[in-house]
């Protein structure tokens, strides 16, 4: 399966050249799909449907879950087929996040048994995670995935990646931020979900995509952003949190479930806890 969505990255990596403008629909956030969102998850669709190597997938561009007839298996897969999709027409870096459960995908995100990301930048890169260690690897000419690096764990780093505008942060959020500023955290924040979080990864410190006036719930996703890279965060030695609880305790009530989302490293984490509970 892993090789299937690197294949499938390949494709939608070499599809940018196909089209950059708005598909005139909504996805079921009530978000504006660019053609590139819609493409991207026929793909991904397709290609599952195809090899029947899955029985569910949800995808952030689908209004509810798919089953496939006479799978071959029993995984469930979610997908965010092209996170950070608005940034395409600047060619700034955007990615897929996929997680993959042993059964439904209505489940606590600590039942994923792997979770993975591709980057297309300058590199196309993926990240993956089966429970055994956070891996690199990076496309080469020919199309293949070569091991880049091994068992990542998340490093002591002063970055912070900060969603959301400060004249709508709720009180206790805007006391984290500025203690991170205080202590001299620097400010890294590119609008795609997965190229943050892999800078975070690789670099220390902490995204955070909070609950805030008007979105109390948080904006991103809690199937196809939140979970996929808790797995990965935690696994990397990090951790993944709504300010309050551990992400991946959640029991998901809906596909389209909203959450606050801090992530990054332990220290971070247990610092936002803390205000959020003031």
């Amino acid at each position: 399966m892993i090789l299937f969505f690197s294949d499938q990255g390949q494709t939608i990596k070499n599809g940018f050249l196909r089209g950059q403008n708005k598909a005139g629909t909504m996805n079921i956030y009530g978000e504006e799909q660019m053609a590139l969102d819609k493409w991207a998850d026929d793909v991904l669709i397709n290609g599952l449907k195809k090899t029947r190597l899955v029985r569910y997938i949800a995808t952030e561009e689908q209004p509810g879950i798919i089953e496939i007839d006479s799978p071959k298996n029993e995984f469930g897969v979610v997908i965010d087929p092209l996170d950070g999709s608005s940034l395409i027409d600047v060619n700034l870096t955007v990615g897929t996040i996929i997680g993959i459960y042993p059964g439904n995908v209505l489940e606590k995100g600590e039942t994923m048994i792997a979770a993975m990301y591709i980057l297309y930048g300058p590199l196309t890169t993926l990240t993956l995670t089966t429970g055994n260690g956070v891996h690199d690897f990076v496309m080469d000419e020919k199309g293949a995935f070569n091991l880049t690096q091994r068992d990542i764990k998340i490093p002591d780093g002063k970055l912070y990646a900060p969603g959301a505008l400060r004249k709508d942060y709720l009180p206790q959020h805007a006391k984290f931020i500025e203690n991170l500023e205080a202590e001299g955290y620097k400010l890294r924040f590119s609008g795609s979900f997965v190229a943050d979080m892999h800078q975070i990864l690789h670099k220390g410190g902490v995204f955070t995509y909070p609950g805030f006036r008007g979105k109390e719930k948080g904006k991103l996703r809690l199937l196809f952003e939140a979970n996929p890279m808790g797995k990965i965060i935690t696994d990397a030695g990090g951790a993944i949190s709504n300010g309050k609880n551990n992400i991946l305790s959640i029991k998901p009530k809906a596909i389209d479930d909203l959450t606050p989302i801090y992530a990054g490293g332990k220290k971070e984490i247990e610092m936002a806890e803390k205000f959020m509970a003031q």
